[in-house]
């Protein structure tokens, strides 16, 4: 830190004392109203300095050779109508690197080739471009990018899909309709869709169930042979099961991975089984905690905690 902004500091410490009668020593009026002056007066050139001190915004940018591009602020000086992040903001958007919004026609053109052929981008994904510089900058890219994938499906630029398919369907799409903000997800198993892929999914004719022709008419046993055909094999369900031990770091995964595969087939059933070494002292505070989260989750029933 350097003198200017010390002194400020320094002067602002003094005149709080001098208000709360904590340094000693009597003050006039008019010495106050000095010592006031002066604290302002150090404050403003402290600000200044700091203004002057902040002439690059440095960020990440993949097309650079060193991954890094450099933006020059030039001279600034304080200003009461602009912060600094007020500053950095107007320079970024000054040169296209940053952007209030964002319109279906930059998707459109944007959408990565090795998802074309699919029609069908990730959220997490889309996200993720405009983090890393991959897409323009957002101020605020998720409140802008749900906001705005609401908007896109009620006109019917795009469409969303959640839950894929091995199929490459979707356990819900919606198209062409309203929907809430918060089925706008960033999680690798919902999609923004391309128009054309969305409209060939609603088009698509839902399965025909083919009534049951009831019984038929019975065969009778051949002579010679001692029998007719005999009966077709009947498809039977089989049961898969998933168990081991998972490491902590795909946790958080699991309900985006694993769950909509196996939500695919019927009658699915998940336990949990969780195990914990901690002191003899937290013990108790800690078993009481568990208690209370599976309460809080209406899960005292079916989930039990053991000591």
């Amino acid at each position: 830190m350097t003198s200017r902004p010390k002194g400020a500091r320094s002067g602002r410490r003094v005149a709080t004392e001098i208000a709360e009668g904590t340094l000693g020593g009597e003050f006039d009026p008019s010495d106050r109203a000095e010592i006031k002056t002066k604290v302002s007066d150090a404050e403003e050139a402290a600000r200044d300095e700091v203004w002057a001190e902040y002439r690059f915004v440095v960020l990440a940018d993949s097309q650079q050779p060193d991954g890094l591009a450099a933006i020059d602020l030039g001279a600034g000086h304080a200003s009461a109508s602009e912060s600094l992040c007020g500053r950095v903001i107007t320079a970024l958007k000054s040169q296209a690197l940053l952007n209030e919004s964002v319109g279906a026609g930059y998707l459109d053109r944007n959408w990565p080739p090795a998802l074309k052929e699919s029609g069908a981008w990730p959220l997490a994904s889309l996200r993720q471009s405009f983090l890393n510089g991959a897409l323009t900058r957002l101020v605020d890219p998720d409140a802008v990018l749900r906001g705005k994938v609401v908007e896109f499906v009620g006109k019917g630029d795009f469409g969303l899909g959640s839950g894929q398919k091995p199929d490459g369907t979707f356990e819900r799409l919606w198209f062409e309709e309203s929907i809430a903000s918060d089925e706008v997800a960033f999680e690798s198993n919902v999609f923004l869709l391309q128009k054309a892929k969305a409209k060939a999914l609603r088009s698509q004719p839902d399965p025909v169930v083919t009534p049951d022709p009831g019984p038929g008419p019975v065969v009778q046993p051949d002579p010679v042979t001692g029998g007719g055909p005999g009966p077709e094999p009947v498809a039977q369900a089989r049961t898969i099961r998933v168990r081991g031990n998972i490491p902590p770091e795909v946790w958080n995964r699991l309900g985006t991975k694993l769950l909509p595969k196996l939500r695919s087939g019927t009658d699915l059933k998940v336990g949990v089984e969780f195990s914990v070494d901690v002191e003899a002292p937290g013990a108790d505070a800690l078993t009481a905690d568990l208690r209370q989260v599976l309460d809080d989750l209406g899960l005292t029933g079916g989930v039990e905690v053991e000591d």
